[in-house]
C-alpha cells in the first residue's frame, strides 16, 4: 500500500461531526479512487462505491427526483448493499461524469444517515455542467502526485532518513545527506505518479516507469481531445511545455505557439490546463512584499507540469540516464524547477516568481509568518553566485532577511549585511531535497474567537 499524507486528512474530515460531503480532487492518475477506497476499508463496515465510468448505468439513479428518500433506496438498490446508518460510505467515483449526482449531494447530506466522497478529474473544467453545485454541502480535498517524502516512503526504510532530515531542516543544520540526494534524482525522473512510482518500487526499471509515464500523458491528450473547447490550443500549450521551460526566462511566450497569437484568445486555454491539474502556472510578482497574491501578474508567467517525471519522460529517452549521472549537458534548470514547483505546490504556497530587469530574476518567492522568502533552484556546480537574490536583499523598502539556495550540497548558512541595509540578511544553502519540509503557516486545530 502506498503511504499518503493526505489520508490523515479524511480520518479528520471523518472525526468532525459536522462533516459534510468531501470532494477530492486532483489530476488524473494521483491516486484518487486508491487513497479513498483504503480509508473506506479500514473506517467504514459498509462502502458502497459507484463509479460512473464504469457503470454508466448508474446514472439512471440521479434522472429523477433528487430527495434523499428517492435516492437512498435506489443507491441501496443497484449495489444489492444493505445500508447501515453511522457505519456507510457512499463513493461516486469519476463524478464529473453524473453533473446531477453532484446536484444531489446537498439532498443526501441534508438527510443525515450516512457519509459521501465524490471524486473525480477535470471537476475544474467541467463544473459549468453541473445544474447546482452543492455550495456549503462539501469540503474539498485537492490530492497531487505523491511528494518526495510519499516517494521515499513507497520505496522502503527511509523513515529514519527523513526525520533526521526534517529535523535538520527546522535548524538549518548540515544532515548526512547522500543518500537522499540520490533518491531525489530518481525522484526526478520517476516523478510522483501513484503507477509509475508502484513500478519503479517493483522493478527498479526505468524503461518501464516511462512506458507507464507515457501512457498517462497520453491519457492526458485524450482527456483534452474530449472536454476542451479549444482543443488545438489547448493541446499546443499542453506539447509546447517542455521546450518553454528549456529556454533561458522559462517565461511562456504565445508567439512561439503562432506569430499572431495574442493572450485574450488563449487565456482559457491556460486556465483549462491549471483548473485540470495537468499544468502549473507560475506567477511573475511585481515586488517582494506582503500579501505576494495581491502582486501576481496574471499575464506573465511560466508553466510547468503537473509532475516532473512526466516533464521528464516528454524531453526524451536519453534524460534519465544523464540525471542519474548528474551531467551538466541537459537542461537541469528547467527540470529542477519543475519539480519545485511541484512542491511547493503540493506543500500549500502559491507558485510565484520574481523577474525585473534592474534586478533579475528570482525562481520562487513565498510568503511564511508574515514575510516575503526568495527562493533560488541551483542546478550546478557554483551556487554561491546570486546576482538576483543580492540584488532584491539590498532594497531596503522590502526588508527581506532571510533566503533559501537550494542546491547539491549540503547545509550551511551565511549571514551578511547587504549594501545599503542596516541589518542582517541570512542565506541558507540547503540541498534540493530540502524544500520538501518548507510548509506553510497553518491554523492549530482549534481556532476559537471571542466576538466583542
Amino acid at each position: 500500500m502506498l503511504k499518503r499524507a493526505a489520508y490523515e486528512r479524511l480520518v479528520s474530515w471523518k472525526k468532525d461531526p459536522h462533516h459534510r460531503a468531501l470532494l477530492v480532487d486532483g489530476a488524473r492518475q494521483v491516486g484518487k479512487t486508491y487513497l479513498v477506497r483504503a480509508f473506506a476499508q479500514r473506517h467504514y463496515g459498509t462502502t458502497i462505491e459507484i463509479n460512473f465510468v464504469e457503470s454508466p448505468e448508474a446514472k439512471a439513479i440521479f434522472a429523477g427526483n433528487l430527495d434523499a428518500d428517492t435516492l437512498i433506496p435506489q443507491l441501496s438498490a443497484f449495489s444489492g448493499t444493505a445500508l447501515t446508518p453511522g457505519d456507510t460510505l457512499i463513493f461516486l467515483d469519476e463524478i464529473q461524469e453524473c453533473p446531477r449526482a453532484r446536484t444531489a449531494i446537498k439532498f443526501l447530506v441534508e438527510d443525515g444517515r450516512f457519509d459521501y466522497i465524490e471524486s473525480g478529474s477535470l471537476l475544474g473544467v467541467t463544473y459549468e455542467n453541473v445544474p447546482s453545485l452543492p455550495v456549503g454541502y462539501e469540503s474539498e480535498l485537492t490530492l497531487y502526485p505523491l511528494s518526495f517524502e510519499e516517494f521515499c516512503w513507497a520505496l522502503g526504510k527511509n523513515e529514519t532518513a527523513l526525520e533526521m532530515a526534517r529535523a535538520c531542516f527546522k535548524e538549518e543544520a548540515a544532515v548526512i545527506h547522500q543518500k537522499l540526494m540520490e533518491l531525489f534524482k530518481y525522484y526526478l525522473i520517476v516523478g510522483g505518479m501513484p503507477a509509475a512510482v508502484a513500478r519503479f518500487a517493483q522493478t527498479r526499471d526505468i524503461a518501464q516507469v516511462q512506458s507507464v509515464q507515457k501512457d498517462i500523458l497520453k491519457l492526458y491528450r485524450a482527456d483534452i481531445v474530449k472536454y476542451a473547447r479549444n482543443k488545438a490550443h489547448v493541446g499546443a500549450i499542453f506539447d509546447a511545455i517542455p521546450a518553454e521551460l528549456s529556454k533561458k526566462n522559462k517565461r511562456f511566450k504565445l508567439s512561439d505557439l503562432a506569430k499572431s497569437a495574442r493572450s485574450e484568445r488563449y487565456e482559457s486555454d491556460f486556465i483549462w490546463l491549471a483548473d485540470a491539474g495537468v499544468a502549473i502556472p507560475c506567477y511573475n510578482v511585481t515586488e517582494l512584499v506582503a500579501p505576494l497574491r495581491l502582486n501576481r501578474q496574471h499575464s506573465v508567467f511560466k508553466l510547468f507540469l503537473c509532475d516532473t517525471g512526466l516533464l521528464v519522460a516528454m524531453l526524451g529517452d536519453g534524460v534519465p540516464f544523464k540525471v542519474l549521472q548528474g551531467e551538466l549537458d541537459i537542461n537541469w534548470g528547467a527540470i529542477l524547477e519543475n519539480a519545485f514547483a511541484q512542491m511547493l505546490t503540493a506543500n500549500g504556497f502559491d507558485a510565484l516568481y520574481y523577474e525585473k530587469a534592474k534586478h533579475g530574476e528570482i525562481d520562487f518567492v513565498v510568503q511564511k509568518s508574515g514575510k516575503v522568502v526568495p527562493i533560488e533552484a541551483k542546478s550546478g556546480r557554483i551556487f554561491r553566485a546570486h546576482v538576483a537574490l543580492d540584488n532584491v536583499l539590498r532594497v531596503k523598502e522590502w526588508g527581506l532577511d532571510f533566503a533559501y539556495v537550494f542546491c547539491r550540497e549540503n547545509t550551511t548558512v551565511e549571514v551578511e549585511i547587504p549594501e545599503g541595509r542596516d541589518i542582517q540578511c541570512a542565506i541558507a544553502y540547503m540541498p534540493w531535497y530540502m524544500l520538501a519540509f518548507l510548509k506553510p503557516d497553518t491554523l492549530p486545530d482549534s481556532f476559537v474567537v471571542e466576538l466583542p
